[in-house]
């Protein structure tokens, strides 16, 4: 004997809505998960193609299916430097207002640990990935480790030869108008501290030492370049060879705002005051760079900034952009505070 009940009417689904609204089923999503993505008219086009057809968004069963989509990695070769956590904190905050859970995790600089973390979020199925590469990582050990199938963004750390998109400021202007500041105030024998000729971040800063000496005729003294660590160790590390020189440097610009805390520290162990006896630059203004002792001059590369393009230039592989056009090149500014003395120079010709 046939079955004479009705037959169970099928639940609409995402690929219903998506067609009855005419948008993609990603554009749904981004709907139920209320992004700003998303334009007012296309919003109400889905949300009323839900209501006729009787759509019923299961929150919870939805997340349990599709929690791998949503999940973002996020490795930062530093945690322990500054301007790399307000990085994080950028990235993360705009991830959030694109609907996106990142997953961080700190390489400590450290090449096998940064292997672990891409296999493991590998297994995890992520969305895609924002990383600031170890320093000494290639483009060909990277592209063994992360697949063409997980869109990636590289920031900070440009990687020669990688297809990636990069993010990451004008390093190379940044640093030479924060030279060419020093020159205005009368410095002609200007050191740069920090970093090593192996990573593209110091040589692109380096560069614009360089640049800014040259457009003043003066020749680039490389024995004034001293390569550390870009730490506040490796800053009292270059002012001790800075100050072994037969002349040293007047002025000195850093790899970053840390070389030049650790410099600034050392310089006035000595005796020698910063922004009085020597002039000192940072570069990046991280938040503890006006507390400095004296305030740090510095070039402001806009973290926070930053780290929102480079959800925004995920979010844009995601969707299926062609990755030439998803890199970006921060502005620069540079912030005069005490550390050069052009406050005080300033006083003296007043």
């Amino acid at each position: 004997m046939a079955d004479a009940r009705p037959a169970q009417r099928r639940s609409p689904t995402m690929i219903d809505i998506a067609r009855a609204a005419g948008v993609s089923k990603s554009t749904v999503s981004l709907v139920l998960r209320d992004s700003a993505q998303v334009k007012g008219e296309t919003r109400q086009r889905v949300e009323q193609a839900m209501q006729r057809l009787g759509y019923v968004y299961n929150r919870g069963a939805a997340s349990l299916r599709a929690a791998s989509s949503d999940f973002v990695g996020m490795i930062i070769s530093d945690l322990t430097n500054p301007f790399f956590a307000e990085l994080a904190v950028g990235i993360e905050d705009a991830l959030y207002r694109l609907g996106f859970v990142p997953i961080l995790a700190n390489t400590n600089e450290d090449h096998e640990r940064q292997a672990h973390v891409l296999r493991s979020l590998r297994e995890h199925h992520v969305a895609g990935v924002i990383m600031s590469p170890a320093r000494g990582s290639d483009a060909w050990s990277l592209a063994s480790q992360l697949p063409a199938s997980i869109p990636g963004v590289i920031t900070m750390r440009r990687m020669i030869g990688s297809p990636l998109p990069y993010v990451g400021p004008d390093n190379r202007t940044g640093s030479r108008e924060a030279v060419e500041h020093l020159l205005r105030l009368g410095h002609r024998r200007i050191g740069y501290f920090g970093g090593d000729a192996t990573m593209t971040t110091q040589q692109e800063r380096v560069g614009g030492w360089r640049d800014a000496l040259a457009g003043a005729g003066i020749l680039a003294d490389e024995t004034l370049v001293f390569e550390t660590l870009p730490t506040r160790e490796g800053g009292r590390q270059a002012v001790d060879r800075a100050l072994a020189l037969p002349r040293p440097p007047t002025a000195v610009a850093c790899y970053n705002d840390i070389v030049a805390m650790g410099a600034t520290r050392a310089f006035a162990s000595r005796g020698i005051i910063p922004g009085v006896d020597i002039a000192v630059v940072g570069f990046d203004d991280i938040a503890e760079a006006e507390h400095n002792a004296p305030p740090l001059t510095t070039v402001n590369a806009d973290t926070r900034f930053l780290g929102a393009q480079c959800a925004e230039s995920l979010l844009g592989l995601i969707r299926g952009e062609d990755p030439a056009g998803l890199s970006f090149l921060g502005q620069t500014k540079l912030i005069v505070r005490e550390s050069c003395g052009a406050a005080r120079r300033e006083r003296k010709a007043s």
